[in-house]
Formats: C-alpha cells, sequence, structure tokens
C-alpha cells in the first residue's frame, strides 16, 4: 500500500485543477444584465485605454539596423 503514495501528489494536482477550471468557466453576467452606468463606465475605460499611446510607440529607431547576415565583410578604404 505504501508503494501507491507515488500517486498521491498527481492526484492532488489533477483535483486542484479541476477546481480552477470549474471556477474559471462559471458563468458570469452578460453585458445586456449590467447596469447602464456600468456599460458607461467600462465603454469609457476602453475609450481611455485605447487612445493611450503605447510605451514602446516612442522607443523607435530612426533609422533601419542592417540585417545581419552572420558573414564578415571588411569595407575597402579607397586610397
Amino acid at each position: 500500500m505504501a508503494i501507491l503514495l507515488w500517486l498521491l501528489p498527481p492526484v492532488a494536482v489533477t483535483v486542484v485543477a479541476m477546481l480552477w477550471v470549474g471556477w474559471v468557466g462559471r458563468d458570469r453576467p452578460a453585458l445586456s444584465d449590467r447596469s447602464e452606468a456600468a456599460q458607461e463606465r467600462a465603454q469609457q475605460r476602453f475609450a481611455e485605454a485605447i487612445l493611450r499611446e503605447h510605451p514602446a510607440a516612442a522607443v523607435r529607431r530612426t533609422t533601419p539596423r542592417d540585417r545581419s547576415t552572420g558573414v564578415a565583410v571588411r569595407t575597402r578604404k579607397s586610397a
């Protein structure tokens, strides 16, 4: 019987996963069930998020980066 103790951790993890999936997949109220004020607040938050500038947009390179081919090429100096 003691040899079956190795089954305990996978069974425990499976049970916890089943409970978590059941909680995540629960029924939630539809948008039509929410109040008019809640819908208006959600729409306002969405509009603010869409209009906000993305932080990565400010970090753009002005010159295009040379594509690396993995081959070292020496430029010739004109004499």
